[in-house]
């Protein structure tokens, strides 16, 4: 029998939420009809009470009579029922259909490829810093880098201690930031990196700015811009530390182009190198590298050295304006070096003012007082001085202290930049006023001391350059009559007076191999008796002819030879018309040891030679005055000879207003050559005209064109200066001139041959 009393009491779901005074309070429920079966309802659960699911547990169905809860209430409750807005085979949004796949798959093929890429990042990055760290480990301090130059430098002075020619690698020693002009440290990284002071070594705005620059330029990524920071600039020219090593037969030339080549790989490999040396040293000690090692045109190596080359100053007093031009030399060296092109540099210079001023490195007022008063170069800069001079002066010595030295070499010289000035100023108005417009023809002049001090030397009608052929030095050519005072200093040495008498006929000999033998003069005229002095006056052929062989022609090489001619002397009689060749040095330097009195001169450019910052010289004055070759008297006497060549004869347009000067013409066969030697108490200079290739010279004779560039040199040189006069001597009158007669020169005479000719020309034993 069934105990209602003992019934467990129906199981009813807690509520999940409470009660809340704010909400509405469900309505009563209607009681229940009577049920004509009350056995069955007994089996119903009762309904939850103040729930909000209105579900039973235990399987009972939901009575049909009960209310349900406002739709609204359930819907909030229930969230999940909003994203039901198809059936199971719609094109619908959640997490079926074929958006929900697409989504899907792509999230999928997202996360492998994030999955791989900060992977990959992560071992990249990880390698990066493993090559970093493996260079950071084997740079050198920042002193070791500073002057990384594989050869040394020659620094001209001129013979008052003034800078005037550089060779070589110049470094005018180490700069900092600290030291250098604060307007060039703004120059340089306002034109070379404006980021500078905030990157890590590489800048990548700046290299995808220079790759699309290159692209729209129609070059390759990576040709022409680089978008390389100072940083880079600086890796580029430690040659990623990889020094010059000469035994490698690579040239230093070769081996900077090859440490400028530009490939992914190596750009990689510097972009790494650079961040080593951003972890390794500052900034600044990084812009000082670069500043110590950048070349920056005419062989100057650092600012300094560039500072000192163009303006003469140092890098710690430039003003914005040079400090603009020197920073624009960075790009493009040998284009924008002012001794180039000074109005090219300038105008870039202008450039780098507007940078600086944009970058508010500079006021408005500096950059336009900038602007309105251009760097200038320095008196020696402009003048470029003595190129041809400082190439035969380096020519002179030996090569590991010249040309090729590892040391840093100062010498001083016996240039004078006033005469060398003198001496191009001379050239180029003869040229510009008396030879035709588009002429090819050559000169070179040389101006010395009579002790062989060269003062001044002009090797080709271009006169700013170096390195290039030099015709004062180094053309051989045909001396012509500017031969004959050997010939005669010869014939006085031996006791003739200027006074004997030859014979100037139509005459010939017999040469031993050669067959015969007819001097003729220029004129084709004779003038029968005439004194020596006349015959070299008038630079007569035929007595030049027959004095040289009355003397000996060994003697007349001899005399020639020790005067400081040291080319081959021809063999023959035509010795004595200048059938040999000679340089325009050697015959200027034998023409000063006529005015010196008669001793032997070797000329010479170089007074001391000393290391840098060393006192004691490492090579003294290598030339001067040497042996005596003929007496003081010949020599005076052959002066006063030569003083009628111009004074009366053919060197006529050499004249000099107040001073005496004496001298010789030459003109050689054909009208190839053209010279003009001649001297005053002061100095001595000679000059030679002609064409490279041997072509004639059309109507101009060394008593021409040469006597005239030779005539407004030496009137420059002279200028301001006092006049003297020579140191000649009149010979004593003869009672009666004499013929000449042959010698007796030591070692046995000069042969049968010269015997019978003598005898047929003078007549007698």
């Amino acid at each position: 029998m069934t105990d209602s009393s003992r019934r467990k009491p129906p199981l009813v779901a807690d509520r999940r939420y409470p009660s809340s005074a704010g909400k509405a309070k469900p309505k009563s429920k209607p009681k229940a009809k009577p049920s004509a079966k009350p056995a069955a309802r007994k089996k119903t659960k009762p309904a939850q009470k103040g729930g909000i699911f209105g579900f039973k547990f235990g399987g009972g169905k939901k009575k049909t009579t009960a209310p349900r809860k406002p739709a609204a209430k359930s819907t909030t409750a229930r969230k999940p029922a909003k994203r039901k807005t198809g059936g199971t085979g719609g094109t619908g949004g959640g997490s079926g259909g074929i958006r929900g796949f697409i989504r899907r798959v792509f999230g999928w093929v997202f996360g492998l490829i994030w999955g791989f890429t900060w992977r990959m990042g992560m071992i990249v990055a990880l390698l990066i810093a493993m090559a970093v760290g493996y260079i950071y480990i084997g740079l050198p301090d920042v002193t070791a880098l500073l002057d990384g130059r594989a050869r040394g430098s020659v620094t001209m002075l001129d013979r008052e201690g003034q800078v005037f020619a550089w060779r070589g690698d110049q470094f005018g020693g180490v700069v900092t930031t600290e030291t250098v002009s604060p307007h060039l440290k703004n120059a340089i990284v306002a034109t070379e990196d404006k980021r500078f002071y905030s990157h890590f070594g590489i800048s990548p705005r700046g290299i995808a700015s220079a790759v699309r620059i290159n692209l729209r330029e129609g070059r390759g990524p990576l040709s022409g811009h680089g978008g390389s920071t100072i940083t880079q600039q600086t890796a580029k020219l430690l040659c990623l530390g990889e020094p010059y090593d000469a035994a490698s037969g690579m040239s230093e030339k070769e081996y900077e182009a090859d440490c400028r080549r530009t490939t992914l790989w190596r750009k990689v490999k510097e972009a790494i190198y650079s961040m080593a040396m951003e972890v390794r040293y500052s900034k600044d000690e990084i812009l000082t590298i670069y500043m110590n090692r950048a070349f920056l045109g005419a062989g100057a190596r650092g600012f300094e050295a560039a500072s000192q080359r163009y303006f003469g100053k140092s890098a710690a007093e430039v003003n914005p304006a040079e400090a603009a031009m020197l920073a624009g030399l960075l790009v493009a060296p040998s284009r924008y070096a002012p001794t180039n092109n000074l109005t090219r540099a300038q105008n870039r210079a202008n450039v780098i003012v507007g940078l600086m001023e944009d970058q508010e490195y500079l006021t408005s007022a500096q950059a336009k007082a900038a602007r309105d008063y251009p760097a200038e170069l320095s008196q020696a800069a402009a003048a470029r001085a003595g190129g041809y001079f400082a190439d035969w002066v380096l020519g002179e010595m030996p090569d590991f202290l010249g040309s090729n030295t590892t040391e840093d070499v100062v010498i001083r010289t016996t240039l004078d930049q006033r005469l060398q000035k003198a001496a191009e100023d001379a050239l180029a108005y003869v040229f510009e006023n008396k030879v035709r417009e588009g002429s090819k023809a050559q000169a070179a002049i040389v101006v010395m001391s009579a002790d062989g001090a060269v003062r001044a030397m002009v090797g080709g009608r271009a006169t700013k350059v170096a390195g290039v052929f030099n015709r004062a030095t180094q053309a051989k050519r045909q001396t012509g009559s500017s031969f004959k005072p050997f010939v005669y200093a010869t014939a006085l040495e031996l006791g003739y007076s200027p006074y004997d008498l030859v014979l100037d006929a139509p005459f010939c000999m017999n040469v031993p191999g050669s067959g015969e033998y007819c001097p003729k003069n220029y004129t084709k005229e004779f003038f029968g008796e005439v004194p020596l002095w006349v015959a070299l006056r008038d630079s007569l052929n035929v007595p030049a002819v027959k004095i040289s062989e009355a003397v000996g022609r060994d003697k007349v090489r001899t005399v020639a030879s020790e005067f400081g001619i040291e080319s081959d002397l021809a063999l023959g009689p035509a010795l004595a018309l200048g059938a040999s060749e000679s340089t325009l040095i050697e015959m200027s330097g034998a023409y000063a040891g006529i005015l010196n009195g008669g001793s032997s001169v070797t000329p010479y450019g170089l007074v001391e030679l000393r290391l840098q910052g060393e006192g004691e010289p490492l090579i003294d004055t290598l030339g001067g005055i040497g042996e005596r070759v003929i007496r003081p008297e010949a020599a005076q006497e052959l002066m006063w000879m030569m003083e009628k060549v111009v004074s009366q004869g053919t060197g006529g347009r050499a004249q000099l207003p107040g001073w005496q000067v004496a001298g010789k013409t030459g003109t050689t066969q054909a009208a190839r050559d053209a010279w003009f030697v001649g001297f005053t108490a002061e100095y001595v200079a000679g000059v030679w005209m002609g064409y490279d290739d041997n072509t004639p010279l059309t109507g101009v004779t060394g008593g021409g064109l040469p006597a005239e560039i030779w005539h407004e040199t030496m009137l420059r040189v002279h200028d301001g200066l006092e006049p003297l006069p020579l140191p000649l001597r009149e010979p004593a009158p003869l009672a009666k001139p004499v013929k000449p007669q042959r010698s007796k020169p030591a070692g046995g005479g000069i042969g049968q041959a010269v015997d019978q000719l003598l005898k047929d020309i003078f007549g007698g034993n």
